[in-house]
């Protein structure tokens, strides 16, 4: 079982950055894919970015792609996605999650809000 409480979100201007953390209780960190996920209002939530248990490899939203960051540190149990060059549009609720194999995302986070202004 694995518990996932994020931090860092919060209001930015468009063109700014924030970095967002996510801390993962559990001596298997590393043993799990985490991911990104995001969801605006009146919208379904949508996947952000992706990095595998070795951090050796990611993926990402065509949206973010080559604004946004996403690293981890095993020995801190901790995700980070970095943002960079805000939009208005990446205005969300970010939840991080986590998953084993190839299986559902069953670990989230209970999100953070980030805003972007204009």
């Amino acid at each position: 079982q694995v518990q996932l409480v994020e931090s860092g979100g919060g209001l930015a201007q468009a063109g700014g950055s924030l970095r967002l953390s996510c801390a993962a209780s559990g001596r298997t960190f590393s043993m799990y894919m985490m991911g990104w996920f995001r969801q605006a209002p009146g919208k379904e939530r949508e996947f952000v970015a992706y990095i595998s248990g070795s951090g050796g490899s990611t993926s990402f939203a065509d949206s973010v792609k080559g604004r946004f960051t996403i690293s981890r540190d095993n020995a801190k149990n901790t995700v980070y996605l970095q943002m960079n060059s805000l939009k208005p549009e990446d205005t969300a609720v970010y939840y991080c999650a986590g998953r084993t194999g190839a299986g559902n995302w069953n670990y989230w986070g209970q999100g953070t809000q980030v805003t972007v202004s204009s």
